[in-house]
């Protein structure tokens, strides 16, 4: 019998109960007559109060004398009733490890299939991609690292459902970095989010440009976009083809900024940073949607920004901008911040 059939069985401690087993503790034990007759209102509740209280195991029956109760600490009763119920979710978790085990022998059958289909698949929908992008999470032991633009954009759910993901990963000692854009640093719920995987063992720094989006397990499988609007992914196991989207992900990671609380200077820098790409992005030509995409911003944001940089640097057109931006000297690696941050 479990635990709630027991309390059902029992019903819930009344009053009259706690009296009846504050009686019995104080008089060290007594028959279950005397106990009854004793701390009941009648004798039939004195005998119902007793009743419960034995299939709560908070009295007990003296060995021999099954007609003499004592009573026991709660802890020692939960105890005694939690003990089954212990062994039975043991039983049940070997059993699901036993599952487990057998069905994932299989899994190099699986796998060298996977392999002979090619090094690069297809994943042609977001149903595939999630069941892949699970499994692979699942067989990593090592690390993952993430890049994730528009990091500006995101909702308070996926950043929960994400939280939930990081903790089940991070609790196997996997280590977590991801990449995100700076304007992930001006979502509320990327900062709520960010703080509690950190606080967790993730690792989030930001930059003002991304390559792309990228997810790889253990080195091994990663995972890239494919270039249309079906949410599909292309799975990547080729050795060579990995390590050098590993070795892109390293390369901006050193450059990347550690995503900490966004303000004072950090944020002074983050700002002149987007600003200053804007400016190099202006200059080469690119439209407005190309640098919000760029930049991980709204197309509204991205030409918000660009209007306070021409403002700033007194052009009328972008040709005009660039022109000026590169006269001062604003289109070269880190130069002068002074025009570009709007006061």
């Amino acid at each position: 019998m479990g635990l709630d059939d027991t309390l059902a069985a029992a019903g819930e401690l009344q009053d009259s109960d706690i009296a009846v087993y504050a009686w019995v503790l104080e008089h060290g034990a007594a028959s279950v007559d005397a106990v009854a007759a004793r701390t009941g209102a009648d004798a039939g509740e004195g005998a119902a109060a007793v009743g419960r209280l034995l299939r709560l195991r908070l009295l007990q029956q003296h060995p021999g004398e099954p007609a003499t109760v004592f009573a026991v600490a709660p802890e020692t009763a939960a105890a005694q009733l939690a003990a089954p119920i212990e062994a039975e979710i043991l039983q049940q978790r070997q059993k699901l490890s036993g599952i487990r085990r057998e069905l994932l022998r299989a899994a190099p059958t699986y796998d060298s299939r996977r392999s002979a289909a090619g090094a690069v698949e297809v994943l042609e929908n977001l149903h595939l991609v999630r069941e892949a992008l699970a499994r692979a999470s699942e067989r990593c032991c090592e690390e993952i690292i993430a890049s994730q633009p528009g990091g500006g954009a995101r909702v308070p759910e996926a950043m929960e459902e994400a939280l939930v993901r990081d903790r089940a990963v991070l609790e196997r000692g996997v280590r977590l970095r991801t990449l995100y854009h700076h304007t992930a640093r001006f979502n509320g719920p990327s900062q709520a989010y960010v703080a509690a995987a950190s606080a967790l063992g993730g690792e989030y720094r930001t930059a003002h440009e991304l390559f792309g989006r990228l997810i790889v397990f253990d080195r091994e499988t990663a995972f890239i976009p494919v270039q249309d609007d079906s949410w599909g992914a292309v799975l990547i196991r080729e050795p060579s083809t990995v390590a050098y989207l590993c070795e892109i992900f390293e390369q901006t990671w050193d450059r990347a900024t550690p995503f900490t609380a966004a303000v004072g200077q950090q944020l002074e820098t983050v700002s002149r940073e987007i600003h200053e790409t804007i400016v190099r992005l202006l200059a080469a030509g690119l439209k407005d949607e190309a640098i919000a995409r760029r930049l991980g911003m709204s197309l509204r944001t991205a030409r918000r920004h660009i209007a306070d940089i021409m403002g700033n640097l007194g052009a009328e057109s972008r040709f005009q901008a660039g022109v000026r931006a590169a006269v001062q000297g604003l289109l070269d690696a880190g130069g002068p911040d002074g025009p570009l941050v709007p006061s």
